[in-house]
């Protein structure tokens, strides 16, 4: 399975609104292409697998089971990118946050020292919402004046990330085989991020819609 994904990792379908999209439709010809599959390589655990368009192993996720107050993005080599917590506070609204590096088994404002550089914000008005927005992104711990927004359906495998100048920096798309009636489902789709945003970041998100939509 490892290998015929790594074969096709840069295949990506363009579909017709987004042709016709001038302002925000991402050249994917100058993107960074990555096969998102939502597997651990690991046989005792859940996790993530991302495989980039020449084929290698950029990042995982190996420990994650069921709906954890923690998720570790790791590099192809096991090393902590970020580290992403659910945040204890009152409400029914799920908020994230997203530090740099491991911070340890009991990661929350009060307990460890670094700061968090992003939280995240379950949008709980998708209903009503025109735009359906699914999330919101703030830096740091402010909720004044998103950083990023994301909408579209995570359930349908069909993404993006836009920044508050509602530019498009990235797009969850499903993933299309090259050999007539294989069928990826939704275990494996792409991640497609703009030239100047951090893929690792886009990633993170993916672990966060992830959490909040599955």
């Amino acid at each position: 399975m490892l290998l015929f994904l790594k074969s096709t990792s840069g295949k990506v379908k363009q579909y017709p609104d987004e042709q016709d999209d001038n302002k925000n439709n991402i050249n994917e010809t100058c993107c960074t292409s990555l096969t998102v599959w939502r597997k651990s390589l690991l046989f005792s655990c859940k996790g993530f697998t991302v495989i980039g368009s020449d084929g290698s192993l950029l990042f995982r996720v190996d420990n994650y089971t069921g709906h954890p107050h923690q998720i570790i993005l790791m590099d192809g080599s096991g090393n902590p990118i970020f580290t992403i917590c659910k945040r204890k506070k009152l409400g029914l609204v799920d908020n994230w946050l997203i530090y740099e590096g491991e911070v340890g088994e009991n990661c929350s404002i009060k307990t460890t020292s670094k700061k968090p550089i992003y939280s995240v914000k379950k949008n709980l008005n998708i209903i009503q919402s025109k735009l359906n927005v699914l999330a919101y992104v703030y830096g740091g711990i402010s909720e004044k004046g998103y950083a990023y927004m994301i909408e579209g359906s995570y359930a349908n495998r069909s993404c993006r990330i836009l920044d508050d100048s509602r530019r498009v920096v990235a797009e969850i798309k499903k993933k299309e085989a090259i050999n007539a009636g294989v069928s990826f489902g939704l275990e494996v789709f792409l991640l497609i991020v703009r030239p100047g945003f951090d893929s690792r970041f886009s990633m993170a998100i993916v672990l966060l819609l992830d959490q909040m939509f599955s």
